[in-house]
């Protein structure tokens, strides 16, 4: 069927598409063995949270697979248009009455029974025109004037309209996709250091303003001062990881997703998935991960042009850095963000991007010299 697909086209990278395959059945099992006892209770249906995720699964690898063949460099001529688009969005999702509040953010649209989150949209969008920006002016990126300032204002701008919903999570996943672009381009690390003073300060600011983010580090530091308020998730997601050992209590089997780590299919999957199937299983998807970031990376290289480097180095930094993120929250490394595991985590608009966004990938590796 592949074949099919990309007959009279140069065969994408069947590694890439074997590792993403792989992770969607893994994460389909898992959304319904960490889900069923939540959506039988809430709705009465223990397939609830599965059928919409294998809709969102089969609505992404369609649109992944067409985008794969879409040469990707329509998407630098389109990449203005897109920009725009983006921002556009994340403006009227901060609209009463248009933006949908979840989890205490203003971070979604409505679309019919479905809905979308703008910030997911950005993500993608940025990616695409700083690649076409720094493929252009690269040889400004040392300027701090016309290169290194111009690419700062375009991403805190998109990351400030994302911290109005707010979303640190996801503002955090953005610029330091964005920052990983802008050094392999040839920033001096001068202008990064300075940079990394004052993003320090701001993130303090963005810190002590928010009570609730405050709340979040003093649970990170020391969970068991409020085991039922801010501590209450973290140390459930330990004590699903503690009893999964090397071999996993068995799949299905978990006893954390009866209640006690609220909707364990979304932020906290891993923490089931390390309960259920053990140290081995975690260790398995971390490995697929890795797989992915070995692929990503080769394509980066190995791509014919500038527009195709940045492009596939920003994919699978953004991918990266979420993994990175997510796992190191569900073990307890940082503090809790709300940043979902790409592939495994129940979710529609998140799912279906970062689907389309392998999709681009794909399309690069097809002109790369693997």
């Amino acid at each position: 069927m592949l074949r099919k697909i990309f007959k009279h086209q140069n065969a994408p990278d069947y590694t890439l598409l074997g590792v993403i395959f792989t992770l969607l059945i893994i994460g389909l099992v898992m959304v319904y063995s960490a889900s069923f006892v939540w959506a039988d209770y809430k709705y009465a249906d223990t397939l609830y949270f599965v059928k919409r995720q294998f809709l969102f699964i089969g609505v992404g690898v369609v649109a992944m697979l067409f985008i794969a063949t879409v040469p990707y460099s329509t998407w630098m001529k389109y990449a203005k248009v897109l920009l725009l688009f983006c921002f556009i969005l994340l403006l009227l999702v901060l609209i009463p009455g248009v933006g949908l509040v979840r989890g205490g953010a203003q971070s979604w649209i409505g679309v019919g029974a479905f809905s979308v989150q703008p910030s997911e949209f950005m993500k993608l969008g940025l990616i695409i025109f700083l690649s076409a920006f720094l493929s252009v002016n690269q040889k400004y990126i040392t300027s701090f004037k016309k290169g290194f300032f111009p690419s700062l204002i375009l991403v805190f701008t998109a990351f400030g309209l994302i911290m109005l919903q707010p979303d640190l999570g996801t503002g955090v996943v953005l610029v330091l996709t964005c920052m990983v672009m802008i050094f392999v381009a040839g920033a001096r690390l001068s202008h990064f250091f300075g940079l990394a003073f004052v993003g320090l300060v701001g993130f303090l600011f963005l810190i002590l303003s928010a009570p609730y983010r405050i709340s979040r580090i003093t649970a990170f530091l020391n969970p068991w001062e409020d085991p039922l308020g801010d501590g209450f998730q973290i140390i459930q997601s330990l004590y699903a990881i503690g009893p999964g050992g090397l071999m996993g209590v068995g799949l299905g089997e978990s006893l954390q997703k009866y209640f006690y780590l609220p909707e364990p299919q979304t932020d906290f999957i891993f923490a089931i998935l390390g309960e259920e199937l053990g140290f081995i299983g975690g260790t398995f998807v971390i490995i697929l991960f890795l797989i992915l970031f070995w692929r990503g990376i080769k394509i980066a290289l190995e791509a014919p042009d500038s527009f195709g480097r940045f492009l596939a180095l920003g994919i699978v930094s953004m991918l990266t850095i979420q993994v990175m993120i997510n796992v190191s929250v569900v073990i307890g490394l940082i503090p809790v963000t709300g940043i979902t595991l790409p592939f495994l985590s129940y979710g529609g608009s998140s799912l279906t991007l970062t689907l389309c966004s392998i999709g681009i990938l794909l399309n690069v590796s097809r002109y790369s010299k693997l």
